[in-house]
């Protein structure tokens, strides 16, 4: 190994792609512009362009290998034999670093250069005192929610050409069924309390908005893409909330709520009924639930409630009318009559599993 001046220095560049190009951190562009060489495997790395515009000469080099990468790092300024090297990114006119002028900088590959950390750590062990100094300096940071970023990128990876067959089938249409079973999953999760399971469910509910996003990018009049969706709420939720981002004040959970409600009846003030945009395609309970509510915020008394007791006779439309009754009296009381049922019904399983002989259901 070619001996390392006192001192000597190596500066692993970590980045992000999640970042725009060229917006690295203060320390990292002193930490470019100070040394004595900058190096990266990558010829397409997305940082080229940023430093070649800022005058720093980066030299591409084809390591091979983690332990090749990792002696070629910690070598001496002088480039090693039977390394392929050349400049990249070099404005004409602009001069190359001076190798013994300041430390070697390594710009991280996108991939992440699988290996190299555990191969310079062994170096550093079998070859203590000759190794440089390593600093690790991050010279841009995801900001929150970078990952959905990627998100995006997977979602467009399958449904594009040499991507997913399935994924590339599908429709808004065919991808209901999913979108409810998953919100019931959520559902499910958060009634059970179960943190590991609801992270998962808001994963797969998460990806069905990705994915009906992604879909409609390719509708030949009305595309929109996840931008616009996130923008729309965006623009929603801060109209809503005046209290938070405007001059407007609230007291209160039920004076925000009241708020709410208000605003958004001035939206939909093309709407002839209290009762239209209730999605019929509700599970029935939770229809007629929704009904009431909308009844109920309103103030409408066009409708007297449906009488409280069991008829004789049990009829499929009588059996209907007390279930209404139900959700407008559990309304009334501030029940979510269809959690409620849910937690029934899960009673009256877990006591049949007991009468079998069985513990309940998990």
């Amino acid at each position: 190994m070619t001996t390392n001046p006192p001192g000597a220095k190596l500066i692993l560049l970590i980045t992000t792609h999640r970042v725009a190009p060229g917006l690295l951190s203060w320390p990292a562009w002193e930490a470019l512009r100070s040394a004595g060489r900058v190096l990266a495997a990558d010829p397409a790395h997305p940082q080229l362009p940023a430093l070649a515009q800022a005058g720093v000469e980066v030299r591409i080099v084809a390591p091979g290998s983690a332990p090749a990468l990792a002696r070629l790092l910690t070598e001496g300024p002088a480039e090693p034999a039977g390394q392929d090297t050349e400049p990249a990114g070099q404005p004409a006119g602009q001069a190359g670093q001076d190798a013994d002028a300041g430390p070697t900088v390594w710009l991280g590959s996108p991939d992440g250069d699988p290996g190299l950390t555990d191969a310079l750590a062994r170096l550093a062990v079998e070859h203590a005192g000759e190794v440089p100094e390593i600093e690790v300096l991050p010279g841009s940071y995801d900001l929150p929610g970078a990952r959905l970023l990627d998100l995006v990128s997977v979602m467009d990876r399958l449904r594009s050409p040499g991507g997913c067959p399935w994924d590339a089938e599908q429709t808004h249409a065919s991808l209901v069924k999913y979108l409810v079973e998953e919100a019931y999953e959520l559902v499910e999760a958060i009634e059970e309390g179960d943190r590991d399971m609801l992270r998962e469910e808001l994963g797969d509910v998460l990806l069905q908005v990705f994915f009906h996003s992604r879909i409609a990018e390719e509708h030949p009049t009305g595309a929109f893409s996840i931008d616009d969706v996130a923008g729309d709420i965006v623009d929603k939720l801060m109209y809503r909330h005046p209290h938070v981002f405007g001059d407007a004040e609230a007291s209160g959970a039920a004076e925000v709520e009241a708020s709410w409600e208000a605003l958004k009846a001035a939206e939909k003030s093309e709407r002839e009924s209290v009762l239209d945009g209730v999605p019929p395609g509700l599970p029935s309970l939770a229809y007629a639930a929704k009904l009431v509510s909308r009844v109920r915020r309103a103030g409408f008394t066009g409708v007297p409630d449906e009488p409280y007791e069991l008829p004789a006779g049990l009829t499929a439309e009588s059996v209907g009318r007390l279930l209404l009754a139900v959700a407008q009296r559990a309304h009334d009381a501030g029940v979510d009559v269809d959690a409620a049922l849910r937690a029934s019904a899960r009673g009256y399983r877990d006591a049949v599993r007991a009468a079998e002989g069985l513990k309940p259901a998990e």
